[in-house]
């Protein structure tokens, strides 16, 4: 009798308590996922960058034509490719550095939302992250201006000389060396808002 009493008081605490444990850990495994503004406004620029750096990089390695200029009553033929300039091989070997580097941080960044993570996951990670978009931006930059004053020469030839104005007989190659120029500078100015958004994020932590 006596162990019948006290022995189902005894059980019952037991298994109360193992509830009561379980309850705990269960809330603290669900709780809510919260992402911060300014997590998903780097997220979608860096989509949006990947975007410009493929575009820049796309239209200037399907940038070649062939026509004919008249020097001094000669006709000539012209033939003209991305690849018979370093500016515009430059451009393309930044471009697709810059849209392998986003893609990685995308992926980082998306396997860490989807875990409940901040993307940026130390300081020293954050670090690495400013650093990289900093030397990417000026890299950027470097091909875009490099890349422009060649297609400002063959736009404007050079004075005082026989050399003519490249851009007329070659039009669609220009207008796609110059779209390009433009979608890389537009994928420096994205960085470069990264860049202080990583600034901001390395202040607060």
């Amino acid at each position: 009798m006596i162990n019948g009493v006290k022995n189902p008081p005894d059980v019952g605490i037991q298994i109360t308590e193992m509830k009561l444990g379980t309850e705990t850990v269960t809330v603290s495994q669900s709780a809510p996922r919260v992402n911060g503004k300014a997590e998903v406004i780097q997220v979608v620029l860096r989509v949006l960058c990947v975007m410009t750096s493929v575009t820049a990089l796309s239209l200037m390695v399907t940038a070649e034509q062939t026509s004919t200029i008249t020097v001094f009553g000669f006709n000539i033929p012209l033939h003209s490719k991305w690849s018979f300039s370093h500016s515009f091989e430059y451009l393309v070997g930044v471009s697709s550095a810059v849209a392998l580097h986003l893609l990685i941080q995308l992926l980082i960044s998306g396997s860490r939302i989807l875990h409940g993570l901040s993307i940026i996951s130390s300081r020293n990670h954050g670090w690495l992250v400013f650093a990289a978009d900093q030397l990417f931006a000026l890299a950027l930059m470097s091909a875009g201006s490099s890349a422009s004053s060649v297609s400002s020469l063959n736009h404007t030839g050079i004075r005082h000389t026989a050399l003519p104005n490249f851009c007329k007989p070659l039009h669609r190659f220009c207008d796609r060396v110059a779209t390009s120029i433009a979608f890389t500078f537009l994928s420096c100015f994205l960085l470069a808002i990264l860049v202080v958004l990583d600034v901001l994020w390395l202040s607060k932590h």
